[in-house]
């Protein structure tokens, strides 16, 4: 009987492990293992400064200190190769990456494809003929409300040394435009409660040219992109630009490509079709 593949779940900026728990349930209620990863300064190791609570203290909060500063993109992928050695053990491995954990993902596929049976993006960064910066100036990004966290962010990230949003305020406007971009068909108490997963601090390192998709590690796996219909904060344009720049990059192993309706988060408040996709991809 050939074993079960164990999916390692990587998340996006400023997740945890935690928006992870209802996929996990859906996907254990299907009979398969799963394993959420925190990546470095993430989930138990955030930092939640007292100036965060109520009632807030912006002046200290622009100014404090946090764990996540000096975290880089290595230290992601070194914390999910960690993970993917362990898992594999046991059997094949899927890794599973969504948004900012994407490149992440690509960078741990680079450097081990030995560890990784088959990789899914799920709305994720998969940079392969530019930088991710350098995607937001494509057309396929013109309609994406490049304000759409400005609102809750505080603090000089060149200072800080690390991205900080505030995503405990109460500004309505700034709230509305944040869930126009990730969760527009959420209700607002599904909303609400997704904010209370975030934590505030995002590390500075997105990658370089250098954690491009490879060809002779990364081109070797398996792959599945799943779009996400209704995602404005990475537009299915830029999804389906990514997915033809990797089928360019080895058009001998191109994106198995699926399509779940829906927003940036969507899939994990309501996990149900997702958790039956991967699991259809774990029986093939």
């Amino acid at each position: 009987m050939q074993s079960q593949p164990t999916f390692v779940l990587v998340h996006g900026a400023f997740a945890n492990s935690f928006s992870f728990a209802p996929l996990q349930a859906e996907l254990g209620l299907l009979g398969h293992r799963s394993a959420a990863i925190d990546l470095p300064g993430h989930g138990f190791e955030a930092t939640f400064s007292a100036s965060y609570q109520a009632p807030q203290r912006l002046d200290a909060l622009a100014t404090e200190p946090g764990a996540i500063k000096g975290v880089t993109l290595a230290d992601n992928a070194a914390r999910v190769i960690e993970a993917l050695d362990r898992a594999k053990r046991n059997g094949p491995t899927v890794l599973v990456a969504h948004s900012r954990g994407g490149i992440t993902a690509t960078a741990v596929a680079n450097a081990r494809p030995d560890l990784i049976d088959r990789i899914v993006y799920v709305s994720a960064w998969c940079p392969v003929d530019l930088d991710v910066s350098a995607y937001y100036g494509q057309p396929e990004m013109a309609d994406v409300d490049a304000g759409a966290l400005a609102g809750t962010m505080v603090g000089d990230p060149a200072e800080l040394g690390l991205l900080r949003a505030n995503f405990r305020t109460a500004d309505a406007s700034a709230l509305a435009a944040f869930r126009n971009a990730v969760a527009a068909d959420l209700t607002d108490d599904e909303f609400r409660t997704f904010l209370n997963t975030f934590q505030p601090d995002e590390n500075l390192d997105a990658g370089t040219t250098d954690d491009r998709a490879q060809a002779a590690t990364w081109g070797r796996i398996p792959r599945t992109y799943v779009r996400l219909t209704a995602d404005a904060s990475l537009p299915l344009a830029v999804q389906d630009r990514m997915i033809r720049e990797a089928d360019a990059l080895t058009p001998d192993n191109t994106f198995d490509v699926r399509t779940l309706e829906g927003s940036h988060l969507r899939w994990l408040v309501h996990p149900k079709p997702a958790a039956e996709l991967l699991a259809g991809l774990a029986e093939r």
